[in-house]
């Protein structure tokens, strides 16, 4: 990022994002100025349907729950809930209040148009969120330290996707990512993804995405692809 130099492989490409459009979702609201502590009961229709990942409403089976802002959001980023992106969604205030966030940062080519729940009415809904690797690069490079600390800190913790990027990186290496995962049907997995901040040994950082599309490889070929290639840029930048 300090330097600009840029490899891209694909990168104008349209593909789905998955859950790394939680990651446009959360920063909107948080750029937003709102309150995050407190906390306001939320509904049975807020839980998103069986299925779909969601602890909020794994820890809640008889519906509603009561959380603050802040936590909702984490949930959101840190372990990918959907329940929780979509209440954070609302928060933004739907949608196309998020893509205009995402013009106002002059991001052209990425787009949030659904949310989690419909998502999971049809296979199809899903290429509605889409984004091009070089936009989601670009979306990384506008975090800041400052306004972003919240939002860097529950990625730097987001536990889902620990074989992707960081899967042969060094051990210790910070990495605030965010990780897409789409379901499989007729044996193609429509999304596996992950993107985010690589820390690099000189204090210098690493904007990277890797976007698995439509593949018919298992899980494991799918992560190693995404693991080689961050090594891959890791190995030339930290390239003595």
């Amino acid at each position: 990022m300090e330097t600009g130099e840029k490899i891209s492989y694909n990168g104008s490409g349209q593909f789905p994002m998955e859950s790394i459009y939680k990651f446009p979702i959360v920063m909107a609201v948080l750029r937003s100025g709102q309150p995050v502590e407190p906390g306001g009961p939320h509904r049975n229709s807020d839980l998103v349907p069986a299925g779909l990942h969601s602890p909020i409403r794994d820890q809640n089976p008889s519906g509603g729950f009561d959380m603050p802002l802040g936590m909702v959001l984490r949930y959101a980023v840190a372990e990918s809930d959907g329940t929780a992106s979509d209440v954070a969604m609302k928060a933004a205030g739907g949608p196309a209040k998020v893509t205009d966030f995402l013009r106002g940062l002059g991001i052209k080519d990425m787009v949030v148009a659904t949310t989690e729940a419909e998502m999971a009415t049809a296979t199809d809904v899903q290429y509605r969120n889409w984004s091009t690797p070089d936009a989601a690069v670009q979306l990384l490079t506008k975090l800041n330290p400052k306004q972003d600390d919240l939002l860097l800190r529950w990625m730097v913790e987001s536990t889902p996707g620990p074989k992707r990027i960081k899967g042969l990186l060094p051990p210790g290496t910070i990495v605030a990512h965010k990780t897409g995962t789409s379901g499989t049907k007729d044996g193609v997995t429509f999304a596996t993804n992950d993107i985010g901040l690589v820390v690099l040994p000189n204090g210098k950082h690493m904007a990277i995405a890797v976007i698995v599309s439509d593949s018919h490889a298992d899980e494991a070929t799918r992560e190693a692809v995404i693991a080689k290639i961050a090594k891959a840029a890791w190995d030339r930048f930290t390239r003595k």
